[in-house]
């Protein structure tokens, strides 16, 4: 059976014929595909979903396999050398480098700690190699990259909840924003971090209400900031 863009689909399914990769009009394809010559099948179940020449497979998954190019958030687990290695939730840690950093270099290291939480960029990602993060963009610039404040909060959520947050029609964000001061880095693998700059109660907050927007319906978002916000009024 073909399946198109919007359908159901199980692994094993074949896609109905899309734009030759490598033709002039450039397709990507994303998580829970693959080919088979010409051909091209799903190996998740979920839904056939296509962002701009992006097609991939939409599903509630919670394990983490690194992509080349995607921002994740992790964990500094272990200093080894000049490579610190990361906790991104995949099957095996990252690693990132010292000199990965805007300005560093051997007089010049960056200060990176076990435990601190870092935000990065996947330089290196495949099956069979382990997987390299950067804290530049490709200009060597820091941007929103690098070791994120301790007084910021983490937390795990489902890929299909991450990818619903950085779609650029997600409005929730903006109405809290409304409210509530904060800072958000959102990681690819499932892991987002948050910091309010009022107080904890507000981080928490937020974080328990990105959490309930995966099964909540955009529509119902604004009754949802103001629950959140009349939770937080009792607890001042």
């Amino acid at each position: 059976m073909e399946v198109a863009v919007d359908d159901i689909v199980m692994p094993g399914d074949k896609l109905k014929p899309i734009e030759k990769v490598g033709s002039k009009k450039k397709v990507i394809l994303g998580p829970g595909l693959r080919t088979d010559g010409e051909d091209v099948y799903t190996t998740k179940a979920g839904i056939l979903k296509k962002r701009l020449a992006i097609y991939y497979v939409d599903c509630h998954q919670k394990r983490y396999i690194p992509s080349q190019g995607e921002n994740v958030v992790g964990v500094v687990t272990q200093k080894a050398g000049d490579l610190f290695k990361v906790d991104i939730g995949a099957s095996e840690p990252a690693v990132l480098s010292y000199l990965a950093f805007e300005g560093s270099s051997k007089r010049n290291r960056p200060d990176v700690q076990v435990g601190d939480i870092v935000y990065a960029k996947l330089a290196v990602a495949g099956k069979y190699m382990e997987s390299e993060l950067v804290c530049v963009d490709s200009f060597g610039k820091k941007g929103k990259l690098g070791v994120l404040s301790p007084e910021g909060m983490m937390f795990s959520c489902s890929l299909n909840l991450v990818r619903k947050v950085l779609k650029p029609d997600y409005p929730l964000l903006k109405l809290l924003s409304e409210e509530l001061k904060y800072e958000v880095a959102v990681g690819m693998n499932g892991k987002i971090w948050i910091k309010s700059k009022n107080s904890v109660q507000d981080t928490i907050a937020i974080a328990n209400a990105i959490l309930a927007s995966e099964y909540t319906m955009p529509s119902e978002y604004p009754s949802l900031r103001n629950s959140i916000m009349k939770a937080l009024t009792v607890l001042r």
